[in-house]
């Protein structure tokens, strides 16, 4: 591992005002301890901010939750607040990695990392969040720029995400048996205006599946999605999945969503 300069911040000004060329925040390290020790990624300043007051907790008001960026996996599933107004969301957290990465990971380092089979990034486009960072508002749409690329600046450091409460919502992993990482998850959520169906581990990057969403709009059930047949040609295929699976994963999942949506 290379050596590097290690800083604690304080506060959301001190961490901004330590970042350097070449530096990076340290909140769960759940990816980045692994990817410093195997030199895939190198700094001259790593900025612990996990202990940081102002990152960390959870708001729920009658439209939104708003989650600290320094919030545990395991905070955002045991949540009584969340589980009340979005339980899909307690339900993802619950099933990110094992029971020592939800107790050490946080959902700004989850987003900020932008891999393309996690699972927040799901929920933050299907519950419509914003990604409040020290410098401004981000839409989520906006967010999600490409495999492990945000539009997070050089910097700019994620302060709390901001999820829109629906009517009803569910997300469904197809999990790799070993890393628990999402083969293909799909997280439908049931706004006033519109149906979002999003869909993490089939791309590069998280995205919306308009075809499903269209079936959705004009009739909200299981049986809506019986004749969908997705193209597979964009979708990631490897040696856990061929693309055509996981094209036929993604209708599946996006019906078992549907009928446990609450």
């Amino acid at each position: 591992m290379k050596q590097f300069n290690f800083h604690e911040a304080k506060n959301i000004k001190e961490a901004t005002k330590m970042s350097s060329k070449n530096s990076t925040y340290l909140s769960g390290g759940q990816t980045l301890i692994p990817s410093l020790k195997l030199r895939l990624s190198s700094f001259d300043d790593v900025i612990n901010v996990k202990n940081i007051k102002e990152l960390q907790g959870i708001k729920v008001s009658g439209k939104t939750v708003k989650i600290g960026s320094a919030t545990k996996h395991a905070e955002v599933a045991s949540s009584k607040d969340v589980k009340k107004a979005i339980p899909s969301l307690a339900h993802l957290a619950g099933g990110i990695g094992d029971m020592q990465v939800r107790n050490k990971g946080t959902i700004g380092g989850s987003i900020a990392n932008n891999d393309p089979s996690a699972c927040y990034p799901s929920a933050c486009i299907a519950l419509d969040a914003t990604i409040h960072t020290s410098d401004r508002k981000i839409e989520a749409s906006k967010f999600f720029k490409g495999m492990f690329e945000t539009a997070l600046k050089k910097g700019e450091l994620i302060t709390a995400v901001e999820f829109q409460v629906p009517e009803k919502s569910c997300y469904v992993k197809i999990p790799n048996p070993a890393s628990r990482y999402a083969l293909v998850g799909v997280y439908i959520a049931q706004h006033k205006k519109e149906v979002i169906c999003a869909v993490t581990g089939a791309q590069p990057v998280v995205y919306r599946c308009k075809e499903i969403e269209k079936e959705l709009n004009n009739n909200f059930s299981p049986d809506a999605l019986n004749n969908v047949v997705l193209k597979s040609s964009d979708l990631n295929s490897d040696i856990h999945a061929s693309n055509e699976y996981r094209a036929s994963l993604i209708v599946s999942a996006a019906q078992k969503a549907v009928a446990g949506c609450k």
